[in-house]
C-alpha cells in the first residue's frame, strides 16, 4: 500500500509531467512557426513522453492501492528568443524534472518504500537521457548557429524523431 504522504507527492509528479508535456507543445507551436517543422516534431515528441511518464505514474498509484487526484496545469510560456533559446530552457527544465524525481527516491527511502524506489529507478535512469539528449542538441545549436545550411540540418535530423512508448510493467 501506499502512503498519504507519498501517494500526494507522486500525484504531484503526475502534474509536473502533464505540465512538461503542455510546455513541450507550446515550445513545438512556437518553433513550428519559424518554419522549422522538425524542431517542432522533436517537441511533439517530448510531449508524448511526458505524458507517457504521467501515465506511468498514474497507473504506479492505482496499482498500489492509492488515488491520482487531478490538479490544474499551469500555463506554459508562449514565446522564446531562438531556437537556441528553447533548447536552453528545455535542459534547464529537464535539470528540473530529475531534481523532483531524486526528491521522490528520497522520500521513497526515507519512508523504507522499497516498491516506489525500485519504480522511481526507471525515471532517475531516463532523466539521465532527457538531460543529455536535450543537451546535446543544444551543443549542437550552438554549434552551427541559428542561421545557414547548419540548423537545417538539424531539423531534417529532428524531422526523423519517432514516438516510442515505453514499456509498461505488470
Amino acid at each position: 500500500m501506499l502512503s498519504k504522504k507519498m501517494e500526494t507527492a507522486i500525484n504531484k509528479q503526475i502534474n509536473a509531467e502533464i505540465y512538461s508535456a503542455y510546455l513541450y507543445l507550446s515550445m513545438a507551436s512556437w518553433i513550428e512557426s519559424t518554419g522549422l517543422d522538425g524542431f517542432g516534431n522533436w517537441f511533439k515528441i517530448q510531449a508524448q513522453e511526458e505524458l507517457a511518464h504521467a501515465m506511468k505514474f498514474y497507473h504506479y498509484v492505482n496499482e498500489r492501492g492509492g488515488r491520482v487526484k487531478m490538479a490544474a496545469i499551469d500555463a506554459p510560456p508562449t514565446n522564446w528568443k531562438s531556437p537556441l533559446a528553447v533548447f536552453d530552457e528545455t535542459y534547464k527544465h529537464e535539470q528540473k524534472v530529475t531534481g523532483l524525481i531524486n526528491k521522490l527516491v528520497d522520500l521513497a527511502r526515507k519512508e523504507s518504500d522499497h516498491a516506489s524506489d525500485n519504480m522511481l529507478q526507471w525515471f532517475v535512469a531516463e532523466q539521465v537521457e532527457e538531460e543529455s539528449t536535450a543537451d546535446g542538441i543544444r551543443q549542437k545549436v550552438k554549434l552551427v548557429g541559428e542561421k545557414g545550411h547548419g540548423i537545417f540540418m538539424i531539423d531534417r535530423e529532428l524531422a526523423a524523431r519517432v514516438f516510442t512508448p515505453p514499456a509498461q510493467e505488470g
